[in-house]
């Protein structure tokens, strides 16, 4: 039956690799359960309200991508956006969390309507090669970021600008905010959970390097056991691993759709609808090519189920309580040990389902053991660099702007929006903008239109 409903032997994969896959891409976003509700708790939501949504969202919608669509893409409610819908609109603005609920429900109904009419087919199929290449090695690098921010290896400060000023503007007091920039520097290496993380990163490594299946899983389970084991991770007194979920308190039906048009939220509805599009469009076409998805021609085949199912997701995280469910960069950590089939996406999904009943027990998880899984699988994601032509600057620098923006702006939208937007300049500038397909030139134009009306 599982050979018949995901061609596992077409994929070249089999059951044990698929579940091993799913089970590595559970654990390495299974964060999503606690920091999701903290931060639309931010906004006023019940935190219990949240946890039930984002379990049971990512759970159906991660099974109807892995049975309908055959692709080991999971899908969840997506950080950025939660942080947009929770402190841009709700606490910034003052729009009522049901409100801004009704905006998401509402994008996710714009793109049925785009996928449907398979404009959105129509971009990523117009896409060309250098750039879909750039990426999966850019969502490599923003993946790489998060592991070294979860992992302690790499910390933000502030810092008096110039330094040379710094005593004069102290010693006066009167430091203001425009005094100040931002440092990206080492960690602290002597810190307990900065040396588990590097111990899983060598752990990692070696057994990758060995060819031994299931590295990244390996790595996390042991570096979590390290961790309780040293202290790093303390298990509460009486603790239980086994919860029954409280479904009393939900934000089950609760957005309100006409409250969002009556408010005049176009904007923020555009703004989501636009942030999705590009944000899901990278992580299909990173994904999918990491997986072997991609044909000869370039193309991918079932993607138009597979942001039909994405475009569902928007929608039914609104109506179950949670800000946009969205594909995650995070699968790429299934892909990377094997996972190339839909069976992948349902295992995950099946977890998130019974993660409500076990959530004492994930919540044992600690970053330190994650964080390195996203590392190594940034690192393997960069392999794609090897296909952009460097020597022809039309390709290389929009390429290069792809990869460099997303990890360094911290989202995958920019990255995407900065190379639609210089690829056909460059070759219109060049002569040679034939060999652009015509749809970029249309996004190039929205693009551009966002970030002008939009700016703010």
């Amino acid at each position: 039956m599982l050979e018949r409903l995901f061609a596992l032997r077409e994929r070249r994969t089999d059951v044990r690799t698929e579940v091993l896959a799913g089970v590595t891409t559970f654990m390495t976003m299974a964060y999503i359960l606690f920091v999701n509700p903290s931060v639309l708790g931010s906004a006023g939501m019940d935190k219990n309200a949240v946890l039930l949504a984002t379990a049971i969202g990512a759970g159906l919608v991660s099974i109807m991508m892995g049975v309908f669509v055959n692709y080991p893409i999971v899908l969840a409610p997506g950080m950025g956006l939660s942080a947009f819908y929770a402190f841009t609109v709700v606490v910034g603005m003052g729009v009522p969390w049901q409100t801004a609920l009704g905006a998401v429900f509402i994008s996710g109904l714009i793109f049925v309507v785009l996928t449907v009419t398979r404009v959105r087919q129509i971009l990523v199929e117009g896409i060309p090669p250098s750039l879909k290449h750039a990426i999966t090695v850019g969502i490599g690098l923003f993946i790489t970021i998060i592991g070294l921010k979860l992992a302690g290896l790499m910390s933000i400060r502030l810092s008096l600008i110039p330094p040379t000023v710094e005593k004069l503007v102290a010693a006066k007091g009167n430091v203001t905010p425009a005094s100040f920039e931002t440092i990206i520097e080492m960690g602290r290496l002597a810190e307990p959970q900065v040396l588990l993380s590097l111990f899983g990163i060598l752990l990692i490594s070696v057994l990758m390097a060995l060819k031994i299946r299931g590295a990244i899983l390996a790595g996390i389970v042991t570096s979590t056991v390290l961790a309780m084991l040293v202290g790093v991770v303390k298990i509460p007194a009486g603790f239980n691993p086994v919860a029954v979920p409280d479904f009393s308190r939900n934000a089950f039906l609760a957005l309100d759709i006409w409250g969002a048009l009556h408010m005049g939220l176009l904007t923020i509805i555009f703004t989501f609808t636009f942030v999705e599009l590009f944000d899901t469009m990278g992580t299909l076409v990173g994904t999918a090519t990491k997986a072997g998805l991609m044909d000869k021609d370039g193309h991918f085949p079932g993607i138009g189920k597979a942001m039909t199912v994405d475009a569902i997701g928007v929608s039914l995280g609104a109506l179950l309580g949670t800000s946009t469910i969205t594909s995650y960069i995070e699968s790429a950590a299934g892909i990377g040990v094997g996972g190339r089939t839909g069976l992948t996406a349902v295992v995950c999904g099946v977890l998130f389902m019974l993660a409500l009943f076990f959530t004492p027990l994930a919540g044992l998880i600690p970053d330190a053991a994650t964080a390195p899984a996203l590392i190594i699988v940034g690192a393997m994601m960069m392999e794609g660099v090897r296909h952009i032509d460097f020597t022809d600057f039309s390709e290389g620098l929009p390429a290069f702007l792809t990869i460099t923006l997303m990890p360094f702006t911290y989202s995958i939208a920019n990255g995407v929006s900065a190379g639609l937007v210089f690829y056909p300049l460059l070759k219109l500038a060049t002569g040679r903008g034939r060999e652009v397909h015509w749809i970029v030139y249309v996004m190039a134009v929205l693009v551009v239109a966002r970030f002008i009306f939009l700016a703010g």
